[in-house]
């Protein structure tokens, strides 16, 4: 008899962190079939500053939206960020290694406690059992966008070419949006979209300041095109679907990550503060033609003819990977249609 995949993401539940597990389960997904479970992962009061070695293994003590950790263990375990590293470890004993645990990121602890650790190309963590990717795993397809689209196609529709996408983040452990910076960045955007003809297409994160949000908004809102304002479904997919080229803010790892995915040529907008690692996630997208720099204008700045190149596909060469390691070392279950 034939069975599906069984995966777990397993996370905090936030939302950039469970979209990068959820975004490696999907590709995989694509490749073989596979049943996928989320589970988000709370850690009661009293453990949540207690060393993950003293964590004693007790699954039923966490609260994971009605989902409790508990067996039968999955083919595949995929966790992401510092909540689910103790139960990533832990599983593996669990399952009698019977499940293929993954964990995203640096876990900074020894990635022999996993069976894969798939980290950023600008973390330094390397090994055998180290499977590295430029940016973060993400749920961007061809087929996402494009059904995206059609959600908003009669507002985008309409839209004078180039249409520009603008994708602001926010607060960050290494970086902010004060009001200053973020009249800069509006000149920026404007003078932008102004000496190229075209139109703006701009959507907020939950990490935005209200007062940069709220600077942005006013000073923006003159110009051709869409400003989301947090009703309705969030257009952010179908703005990367429609978008000629891409500006986003240097704070995250993710969106640039997504925008690399369409093809479209994308802009970092300066933020307030900084960060070396992030500097060579950077490096790694320049070094494949992912960025470009505004050009100067006796105005301000534009940006330079629009060079497409061939869209990172990062997310699915690690799906092929773990479903490469997974047979190679016999994790894959019998009866398993590929």
């Amino acid at each position: 008899m034939h069975r599906s995949l069984s995966i777990w993401t397993v996370t905090d539940g936030r939302i950039g962190i469970e979209n990068q597990a959820l975004g490696l389960a999907e590709a995989i997904a694509r490749l073989t079939p596979a049943d996928i479970s989320v589970k988000r992962v709370t850690w009661p009061r009293w453990m949540r500053r207690t060393p993950s070695r003293f964590i004693p293994a007790l699954p039923r003590l966490l609260a994971t939206g009605g989902r409790e950790i508990l067996p039968p263990w999955p083919d595949l375990w995929i966790g992401n960020g510092r909540a689910a590293i103790p139960l990533s470890i832990a599983v593996r004993r669990w399952s009698d290694h019977r499940t293929f645990v993954i964990q995203l990121q640096d876990p900074l602890r020894p990635t022999r406690l996993f069976d894969l650790t798939i980290p950023p190309t600008h973390d330094p963590v390397r090994g055998p059992d180290v499977f590295p990717i430029i940016g973060a795993p993400h749920r961007v397809t061809a087929e996402r966008l494009a059904e995206a689209y059609k959600a908003f196609a009669r507002q985008l529709d309409p839209l004078p070419r180039p249409r520009i996408a603008v994708l602001i983040g926010g607060t960050a452990k290494a970086y902010g949006l004060g009001p200053e910076r973020a009249r800069q960045m509006a000149a920026e955007i404007a003078d932008t979209v102004v000496t190229r003809g075209g139109s703006l297409m701009l959507t907020f994160s939950r990490r935005t300041p209200p007062e940069a949000r709220a600077i942005l908004t006013e000073r923006l809102s003159g110009l051709p095109g869409l400003i989301w304002d947090e009703t309705g479904p969030n257009p952010y997919f179908a703005f990367l679907a429609a978008a000629d080229a891409v500006m986003v803010t240097e704070d995250s790892a993710n969106m640039p990550a997504e925008a690399a995915a369409t093809g479209a040529p994308v802009h970092l907008l300066k933020m307030d503060g900084g960060q070396s690692r992030r500097q060579r996630f950077h490096a790694d997208l320049a070094a494949r033609g992912v960025l470009q720099s505004l050009r100067p204008t006796d105005g301000g700045s534009t940006l330079p003819p629009l060079r497409r190149y061939d869209p990172l596909r990062e997310t699915d060469r690690a799906a092929s990977e773990v479903l490469h390691r997974m047979r190679l070392s016999g994790h894959i279950p019998a009866g398993l249609q590929s």
